[in-house]
């Protein structure tokens, strides 16, 4: 089962979302109301693009806008739990080996005990988010299965990696849950 799971089964799901990351970035430009867009681009004249990009960069850094210092626990939760599930799949030791086998692509690894600081971190943080959408009235009105399906995968991905990397119970099935959930 782990080879299949890190063979042909890992290089499909690899194929699978990167079509899936084209498609909804093709969506999403297509969705655009180009009336609205061309009005808030009027009204910034050449700086438009500029300050689009500028806007998405201040989403990208912790405590760039209003909204990340008003929900300030918030922002960190949402930050660490974005860290840790993409510090641990790209830069862990073992997940560089794996890479280099499968793919014939490395990244430089993390020391070991850093790599399980941003797994628990990144696990900690997804509950506390999963919390945070099951109990807040606002937040659970816009939230659907598909957010509580893509929050649990990515919750039994990294709680099935801390139990394997550990040994705590059932190595390979753990090991086999981890790569499968990833």
């Amino acid at each position: 089962m782990i080879e299949l799971l890190s063979g042909i089964l890992f290089k499909i799901s690899l194929l699978i979302f990167t079509v899936g990351l084209i498609y909804r970035l093709v969506q999403y430009v297509r969705g655009l109301d180009w009336r609205l867009e061309r009005v808030a681009y009027a009204y910034m004249g050449k700086d438009g693009v500029l300050g689009a990009v500028w806007s998405i960069f201040k989403w990208i850094v912790p405590f760039g806008t209003r909204g990340w210092r008003t929900q300030g626990f918030m922002a960190i939760a949402f930050f660490l739990f974005h860290l840790g599930v993409v510090i641990c799949p790209l830069f862990l030791a073992g997940h560089m080996v794996f890479m280099e086998d499968a793919l014939g692509v490395s990244f430089p690894s993390l020391p070991v005990a850093v790599g399980d600081v941003f797994a628990v971190l990144g696990f900690g943080s997804g509950i506390l988010l999963l919390l945070r959408r099951i109990t807040l009235p606002q937040v659970r009105f816009v939230t659907d299965w598909k957010d509580l399906a893509i929050l649990g995968l990515c919750l039994v991905t990294l709680a099935s990696g801390l139990v394997a990397r550990f040994d705590l119970f059932a190595y390979e099935f753990m090991l086999g849950l981890h790569m499968f959930s990833g």
